[in-house]
Formats: C-alpha cells, sequence, structure tokens
C-alpha cells in the first residue's frame, strides 16, 4: 500500500505587512471624535442582549437570567439598560405594607396595595390615631360625658339604695341594724334598739341568745340575696358606663374609621385592621384619657395602644413609574432579605411591626433584581436565601441564626410577601459552571444564561463602535477630542489586546483607560486634539508600570546571570519561549532547552517531569514527541533510545505544550549532530505526525526574544520561529516590525517540523523516498542513521552480558 508523502517546503520570512494589521484614519470617515454621535447601549454582544431579552420577555418566575463573562465587557451597563428598558413598559409595582395583627401580634400581617396607595394608608392611620388622641379627651373631659355617665348609673344607684333600705327593714324586723363595709354587709343584734357589744351579748339569757342566733340565720340568707343583687348591680354599673365610654369614643372617632372602610373596602385585610382598631380603642381608653404629662410613665409599660394601629410601609411606589429595576451592591443575608430591627427600652430589646425593614426582594418585587454573583456566594446565606424565596416564590423575613441553632428565639414572624421579581445574577463563566456542575437547583432556577466574550469582530460596525465609545468617554470625563489617528491607534490597540487581527478587545474598560490617560499625554504636550503619538505614549506607559519583572529578568540576560546564546550555533540545544503572565501584565523572554541522547530503552525522560515541576499538558506534549519518535524512526526497528530534556535554569513549574517543538528539534539536533542556530527562538507545539500547531502569547513571544537579540546586538540572522496558524494573531510592537521591514530580524511561519528543523540547523529535513531511505545528510537520513548505531550497540551489549552471565553459571 502506498502513502502519500508531504514535501517539506523551505519557510519563508514574514513581511512587516504580515505582522501587524493597521488601521487607517481616512476609513474611519470623520476627523475627529467631535464628528461622532456617543455611543448608546452596549453594540458587539449581541449573543448576550438576546439572550438577556429572552429571559425578559418569558413570563415564568424561573427564568431568570445569570450573565457571565469577564469584567469590563459592558455586562452592568447592558444588563441595567435592558432592564430600564423593560422596566418602562410595565406597570407599577404593588405597594406592600405590614399591620399589627391583634389575634397574633408576633405575627404581623402583610397588606398590598395598588403602587402610590401605600403612604396614603400610613396618613390615613396616623390621621385616626391623631384624631383619637386629640378627640377622645376632650369628650371625656366635657360635662357631656359626666351627664351621659350619671344618667346611665342613676337606676342602678336607685335599685340599690331600694335594695338597701329593704335589708335594713327586714333586719330591723328581725332586731338586727345593718353596716355597710369595705369588707361587705355586717348584721350586728339590737337590744331596746341598740346594738349591743359581745361582753352585753355574754349577759343576755340562754333563751335570748337562742332567739337571736336563730334570726342570725334567717337574715343571713336575705344579706347574701341580697349581696348576690348588689354585685350583679355593680356590673350592670359597670356595663353602663362601659357603654357611655363606647358611645363617647365612637362618637369622637367611629364616622373616621367608616370612612376609611369605605374607602378601603375592596382591601378586606384593611376593613378587618380597621373593625379591630374600632374595638381596641374602647378597650384601651384610659390610655387615650392620660394626660400627655404620663408618656414618660408610659415607658415602663410598653407602646401605647395607638401604635399598633399605623401602618408599616414596607415597599411604596409612584403610580406613574414602570417597575422598579433594583441593584443591591451588598447582598447580605439581611440585605437581601429583610430584617427584624429592635429598640432598646431600659436594657429590654424590644419590637414589633413598625420595625420590619425591607430586602433588596421586596424593593425589586413587581420589577427586576440584579446581583453581583462574587458579592452573594461571599455573603453567609445570602445564596441559599435567595434560592429558598425564588423556589417559595415568596420572601420571608427570618433569623438565619435560627435555623443554625434550631432553636428559634421570641420575635416576629412576618407574614411572607408573594414574590414576583426576576432576578439577574452576574459574574464570570467559571462561577457559572461550578454553580451548574454541584448546585442542581441553580439550572431550574437560572435557566437563561448570557454570555458576554471578551472581543468583537472587526468589521465596520465594530470600528464605528470604538469610535463612538470613544465619543462618549470624552463627553462624560470632558476630556479634549480624539483625532482619528489617535482613534486608530486604539483599534489596534483593541486588536493587540486580544492578540488577533480580525478582532477587536470587549472589555471596554481596558479602552476607557487608555482614552483617559493618552488624553492626559496630550493635555500635558500641550495639543489641541489627541494624536496617535499621545495613545502610544499612554500605552507604552501603561507597560512600563508594569514591566518590573521583565525589566530584572532582562538584567539577569544581559548580565549573564540566565545563559541565553544568541549568535553561536549548539548541537542539542535549542532556545525556546517562556510566557511570565502577571495577571495584569504578560512577557516573555527566551529559555535553553537542551537534550542529551544515547542508546538505552528509557525513551524521552523530561527532567521536570521526574522532579514534579512539570504541569499536565507540558508532560503531555513532550509524550507526544516520543510518539513522534515512534511513528518517523520506529517502523523497522525497536528505539534504542534514551534521551534527556530539560529547561536549563529554570527553577519553577513548566505548564504548557508550546515548547514541544523547540523539545523535538533539541532531539533530534542531538540524534543528527546538527548544531541549532541559537539565534532563532521557537514556539509551537508539535502532533504526533509533526505537524506544528496554534500556541497562545505569540506577540509577547516574538517581542521577548528580539529584546534579548537587541540588547546583544541584532545581526540580521536572528528571528523566532512560529505555526503558520499563528499569522491571523500577530499585533507586533512597531520597533519589532520596523527592525523586520530593515532585515535585521525575521519571523518566519512554519508548517511542520520538516519546516522547522530545516531552519534551524541549515540541512535539509529529507523527504521519505520509494525505498523507504532519506536522501544522505539529510537531518532524518543522520537520525536514523544514529538510533540504528544506538540499536547495534544497545544489541551487542545485551548479548555480551548474556555471554558473561552464562560463563559466571
Amino acid at each position: 500500500m502506498s502513502i502519500a508523502l508531504p514535501v517539506s517546503s523551505a519557510p519563508v520570512p514574514l513581511r512587516p505587512d504580515d505582522l501587524r494589521w493597521r488601521c487607517d484614519p481616512a476609513a474611519l470617515g470623520f476627523r475627529s471624535t467631535d464628528d461622532v454621535p456617543p455611543l448608546e447601549g452596549v453594540r458587539g454582544q449581541q449573543r448576550a442582549i438576546d439572550a438577556i431579552e429572552l429571559g425578559l420577555d418569558i413570563d415564568d418566575p424561573d427564568h431568570n437570567v445569570y450573565v457571565a463573562g469577564p469584567a469590563g465587557t459592558g455586562r452592568n451597563t447592558a444588563v441595567l439598560d435592558l432592564l430600564g428598558r423593560a422596566a418602562a413598559a410595565r406597570p407599577a409595582a404593588s405597594d406592600w405594607c405590614y399591620l399589627h395583627s391583634f389575634d397574633d401580634p408576633y405575627r404581623p400581617i402583610a397588606v398590598e396595595l395598588p403602587a402610590g396607595k401605600g403612604r396614603e394608608l400610613a396618613a390615613d392611620l396616623d390621621e385616626l390615631i391623631a384624631r383619637c388622641r386629640t378627640d377622645i379627651p376632650k369628650l371625656f373631659d366635657g360635662p357631656e360625658y359626666e351627664r351621659r355617665k350619671a344618667e346611665g348609673l342613676r337606676k342602678v344607684s336607685e335599685t340599690r339604695d331600694a335594695l338597701v333600705e329593704d335589708l335594713k327593714r327586714q333586719a330591723n324586723a328581725l332586731g338586727f341594724g345593718i353596716e355597710q363595709t369595705p369588707m361587705g354587709i355586717l348584721t350586728v343584734p339590737l337590744v331596746d334598739g341598740k346594738p349591743i357589744g359581745p361582753d352585753a351579748f355574754a349577759l343576755l339569757s340562754d333563751e335570748r341568745k337562742m332567739r337571736i342566733a336563730s334570726a342570725s340565720a334567717e337574715l343571713r340568707d336575705k344579706v347574701d340575696g341580697a349581696v348576690r343583687t348588689l354585685r350583679q348591680l355593680d356590673r350592670e354599673a359597670h356595663e353602663a358606663v362601659h357603654a357611655v365610654d363606647r358611645e363617647v369614643a365612637l362618637f369622637a372617632v367611629g364616622h373616621v374609621i367608616d370612612a376609611l372602610r369605605a374607602k378601603y373596602e375592596k382591601q378586606p385585610a384593611i376593613v378587618r385592621h380597621l373593625d379591630a382598631i374600632r374595638e381596641d380603642i374602647v378597650e384601651h381608653l384610659d390610655e387615650f384619657r392620660q394626660a400627655d404629662d404620663a408618656e414618660a410613665q408610659q415607658i415602663f409599660a410598653g407602646p401605647r395602644a395607638w401604635t399598633r394601629y399605623g401602618a408599616n410601609v414596607l415597599v411604596a411606589s409612584d403610580a406613574s413609574d414602570g417597575a422598579p429595576v433594583v441593584s443591591e451592591p451588598n447582598p447580605t443575608y439581611a440585605n437581601l432579605v429583610g430584617r427584624v430591627d429592635y429598640r432598646a427600652t431600659l436594657g429590654v430589646m424590644q419590637t414589633d411591626f413598625r420595625y420590619i425593614r425591607p430586602g433588596a426582594l421586596h424593593r425589586a418585587n413587581g420589577g427586576f433584581l440584579v446581583i453581583q454573583a462574587r458579592d452573594l456566594l461571599t455573603s453567609p446565606y445570602s445564596y441559599e436565601g435567595l434560592k429558598r424565596a425564588l423556589r417559595d416564590r415568596e420572601v420571608r423575613i427570618e433569623n438565619p441564626i435560627d435555623q443554625l441553632l434550631g432553636v428559634p428565639t421570641a420575635t416576629l414572624k412576618p407574614a411572607p410577601v408573594p414574590l414576583r421579581a426576576r432576578v439577574v445574577i452576574i459574574g464570570d463563566l467559571l462561577t457559572y459552571s461550578l454553580l451548574r456542575r454541584f448546585d442542581e437547583e441553580f439550572a431550574k432556577l437560572f435557566k437563561i444564561k448570557a454570555e458576554f466574550t471578551p472581543f468583537m469582530d472587526r468589521t465596520p460596525e465594530g470600528l464605528r463602535t470604538y469610535a463612538a465609545f470613544i465619543a462618549k468617554t470624552v463627553k462624560e470625563r470632558k476630556l479634549i477630542a480624539f483625532s482619528a489617528a489617535a482613534v486608530a491607534r486604539i483599534v489596534e490597540e483593541g486588536a493587540r489586546l486580544v492578540s488577533h487581527r480580525s478582532r477587536l478587545a470587549a472589555r471596554f474598560s481596558q479602552i476607557e483607560d487608555i482614552v483617559v490617560e493618552a488624553a492626559v499625554v496630550a493635555k500635558r504636550a500641550g495639543a489641541a486634539t489627541v494624536r496617535a503619538e499621545d495613545v502610544s505614549a499612554a500605552v507604552a506607559a501603561r507597560r512600563h508600570r508594569s514591566d518590573l519583572l521583565e525589566q530584572e529578568l532582562q538584567r539577569m540576560i544581559e548580565e549573564g546571570t540566565i545563559r541565553v546564546e544568541t549568535t553561536a550555533a549548539v548541537a542539542g540545544q535549542v532556545n525556546g519561549l517562556s510566557v511570565f503572565d502577571l495577571i495584569d501584565y504578560a512577557f516573555a523572554r527566551p529559555s535553553r532547552i537542551t537534550a542529551r541522547t544515547g542508546p538505552g530503552l528509557d525513551g524521552v525522560v523530561d527532567i521536570e517531569r521526574e522532579v514534579e515541576l512539570s504541569g499536565p499538558t507540558h508532560s503531555k506534549g513532550v509524550l507526544i514527541l516520543a510518539g513522534y519518535l515512534l511513528g518517523k524512526y520506529g517502523g523497522s526497528h525497536p528505539l534504542a533510545l534514551s534521551a534527556r530534556l530539560t529547561f536549563e535554569q529554570s527553577y519553577s513549574g513548566v505548564e504548557g505544550d508550546s515548547a514541544s517543538s523547540a523539545e523535538l528539534y533539541a532531539i533530534l539536533s542531538s540524534l543528527a549532530d546538527a548544531p541549532i542556530r541559537q539565534g532563532i527562538a521557537v514556539t509551537g507545539s508539535v502532533d504526533q505526525r509533526g505537524v506544528v500547531q496554534a500556541i497562545g502569547g505569540v506577540n509577547e513571544k516574538i517581542e521577548g526574544h528580539f529584546a534579548v537579540c537587541k540588547a546583544a546586538g541584532l545581526s540580521g540572522d536572528q528571528g523566532v520561529v512560529v505555526p503558520r496558524t499563528n499569522m491571523r494573531h500577530l499585533m507586533l510592537d512597531d520597533e519589532v516590525v520596523a527592525a523586520v521591514a530593515a532585515g535585521r530580524f525575521h519571523v518566519w511561519a512554519i508548517d511542520d517540523v520538516d519546516e522547522g528543523i530545516e531552519l534551524l540547523t541549515g540541512v535539509p529535513a529529507g523527504v521519505l523516498q520509494a525505498d523507504g531511505t532519506y536522501p544522505a545528510g539529510t537531518i532524518h537520513a543522520r537520525v536514523r542513521a544514529r538510533l540504528e548505531e544506538y540499536a547495534t550497540r544497545l544489541a551487542e551489549h545485551a548479548r555480551a552480558a548474556l555471554r558473561t552471565d552464562g560463563s559466571a553459571h
């Protein structure tokens, strides 16, 4: 079976135009940002915007939205803009109030009212309280009240007097007198019409004493009957007074309560509350009749009765407003679901319905709530509280400590408020993935994912978006205008930030920082508008603020502390390129990769892996290049190879597979004894068939090697070999592009290992011929010969060992 083999082609240095895309200021269509309308809303994130709008249009409580993406991409701006527009088209949210429960004071009643009616209810009830406190005392202090009370008691008093007189006559007839005392009615025996004492009673005859005792027993029954009647009359007197008091009190405020009942007749809870107030006023008239100077004494007895009559307006809306949009910056449990406050009274903490405070869910009810994922997840109990509210579709104010301890404290248990809000969580993609994987409820409650990307396509619309954003920043921050050339330079930097010639950075916070700093540079220079050179200076200054480690590493290379060769040719050694990512800044520098080979059966040994300094991806890359060697040279006989690979002077971990092609070149160079030009650095991963694949950080890697070569002196023979598939990612610094244009530095793009090894060694790689051999003198022929030599030597060594072992026996 014949196989078509690829024919290697010599790599050609890239042209300056291949190394950086340039934005033509003339193509922007304006002279300065004064001619550009400022950006409105967010552009370049249509996928995310479509997802958010879908979530807002679906009328289902479980279709809450998680907005994922890196910070600075306009997530918050887009969300608030879309929610604001959606809220404006919706009716205003209901008002919610809490009322005292006369049946169960520990469970205040939640009442829903149309928008704008909550404060009106509170004002009406406050007016009722004020009328109670002023009108009731006036009527009770007037002569009419005394007349009505006396009239109500007159009949009872007359009946009582008649009863007492009748009892006296009966007692006298039996020879007794009657005395009324605080302890009750006493009977006293009479002799000759006069009461006698115990001493006189003792001198009476026994017969007389017996007659008195008999009469006393008869009278006692009459007295007991009279006492019962008197007690009933006392109750009637009390009821008469109570009836007068009730009549007077309701005369003072009953009409006010009736008017409120008529006003709120469509609110049964409020009507019941007013009826309860009516009865409570009558039961607590003494408090209304107390003088104002007794207010201080009431502290000891607790709140006055009328404090129960008002309304605690939890959430109030304006009827002319749309639905609420609430962004909660600090979503603690209390800020999210509400809380119950307390007041200290003589060292005792007290509370009632007036001290119930709303949470963000209450304020967003009927509208939208926006929360940052990191803030939500780092606040104890908040995430669980949010899920519980969304799951139960109600907001219940509870103390999370009660749930933790399992022993509830004596406090209020406000009635829950039905929840009708759409929640939008803004966070990064990793947080979304973790919640989706480890919390099964999350997927049920947040069914819409809106993902913002850190980049956008470099289209004419994208260029207009950049210009409009810069114009918006200039207007909002009152900066001097940006020329078209300055805008073009910022657009180029946007492509550089995402390392892609066909894309632009969508993290506009970064672009805004560049705009502000470039304006300062232009202002210091006294320029009327911001120029392209001002933007370049601002970008350079941003890099300089973060490049301390880079400069220190460069100093160590220049001083020879870290050895990097850029002029010699060395077999088994190649300059790889390592990226140092400092989060806010990334740079690269060459690293010497060396390989030592010999006969053996160990295969390719990665020293970094042996000492546990190799990450999994780097270890995988080494195993892949071992697979390349096996496929390329192990078809005719086993590979009798032991190779050692290492990053020289590397004392920290190595990760990534971008050095796998460089490591392969080092092994091939060692086996073929073909020196590698040290002025050329290499990057690119490799597959088992020898195809060189794209890597990250290509711009930083090229610029890092350029910096080292520049310090040592550019010879015109130096450069960097990169995968051809990375060409679209090239947005190199102007200095590097200029050096390439002058022929003092080069960048080569390759497709496979053969192109790279030819460039590095100057020796043809060699193409497999029909007879299964490679042309003499080529890299592959020399490598195969060396491997066959290793196999022969290893076999001879094995046979000698067997002979030695046999003779020993």
